[in-house]
């Protein structure tokens, strides 16, 4: 079984790793750095699970917005625009997992 986790993106906002290891499910990691957010974006035919381990921050799905921290678990419906900011002085991080592989993610207009 293959429990390595390798980075898949990385930028000055965040770090991002997968784990290739189970077939039908992609964990990923996703270490987001102070003042940043993530891309926003959806997936067709995808729906996606996060979970806040480190910090604090704030979520949006589609026209929603809401503060989340360490502990919460937050469902992503398939298609939802989803975006993470982190508005404080401390690293947020959170896995993420979704079923299928790692689809393109589509930015909206």
């Amino acid at each position: 079984m293959n429990n390595e986790w390798h980075v898949v993106k990385e930028d000055d906002r965040y770090v991002v790793l997968d784990n290739s290891s189970l077939s039908k499910l992609v964990p990923s990691i996703t270490k987001l750095n102070p003042n940043k957010s993530t891309s926003g974006h959806k997936h067709a035919g995808q729906e996606e699970v996060y979970v806040f381990y480190k910090g604090r921050g704030i979520m949006q799905i589609d026209d929603t917005k809401f503060n989340v921290k360490q502990g919460d678990v937050i469902p992503v419906p398939d298609g939802a625009f989803h975006r993470v900011f982190n508005e404080s002085e401390e690293i947020l991080e959170f896995a993420a997992v979704f079923n299928g592989e790692r689809h393109t993610e589509t930015q909206p207009k």
